[in-house]
């Protein structure tokens, strides 16, 4: 495939992770001197949202936002717990992509719920494009780096994705952030098949 040959692509979560590495690092020495194994901090992360999410369900849409907001940064530290304590592995990757998805289908079912309960039909709608389009990022990419290319590319990763919605639900506004990512994230799932269709003809 022409993916093997080609450079790798960067994305914004490059980016963060390359500005927060020295935090993240110092965190990570921190959690290994506690003990903590990077699994233990992805399932922190995982409960963190789908706590945030009944909080959401409930109406307690700040303090779930906030929850949300505060859990999100051990997506990145178990990643570098890992790394840190020489546990990095390809299931290890595959696990946390795993319950990423969880975390945010988490949060997507509180706001869904929350729209349901007040009987906001088009807040409940928007939340089955946003979660749809970003379920469908997240599908692009794996079923083509499962074929051998590539797809880190795009608009929304998740990183995005969190920085649009987590406002929204933080300051009671989650409308205009569900409209960004029902659009987006779609353009996003677009923008890796066009990338992944100009590889496979570059292959013919």
């Amino acid at each position: 495939m022409t993916t093997q040959n080609s450079p790798e692509p960067k994305i914004f979560t490059d980016s963060l992770r390359k500005v927060f590495a020295g935090v993240l690092d110092t965190v990570a020495g921190f959690l290994h001197e506690l003990g903590l194994k990077p699994n233990t901090i992805t399932v922190l992360g995982v409960v963190g949202n789908v706590v945030a999410g009944l909080l959401i369900a409930l109406g307690y849409l700040t303090w779930g936002g906030l929850l949300a907001l505060i859990v999100g940064p051990l997506d990145a530290l178990d990643g570098a717990l890992a790394r840190k304590v020489g546990e990095s592995s390809p299931y290890g990757a595959f696990i946390d992509s795993v319950t990423d998805r969880y975390s945010e289908i988490a949060l997507y079912s509180g706001l869904l719920i929350h729209f349901l309960q007040l009987d906001h039909w088009r807040g409940a709608l928007l939340v089955f494009f946003a979660a749809l389009g970003s379920v469908m990022v997240s599908y692009v990419r794996a079923r083509a780096e499962a074929l051998g290319y590539s797809a880190r590319v795009g608009l929304l990763t998740r990183a995005e994705r969190y920085i649009v919605l987590i406002p929204g639900i933080v300051f009671r506004f989650p409308e205009i952030s569900l409209w960004i990512l029902a659009v987006l994230t779609h353009f996003t799932a677009f923008q890796r098949f066009f990338h992944v269709r100009k590889q496979a003809r570059t292959d013919l």
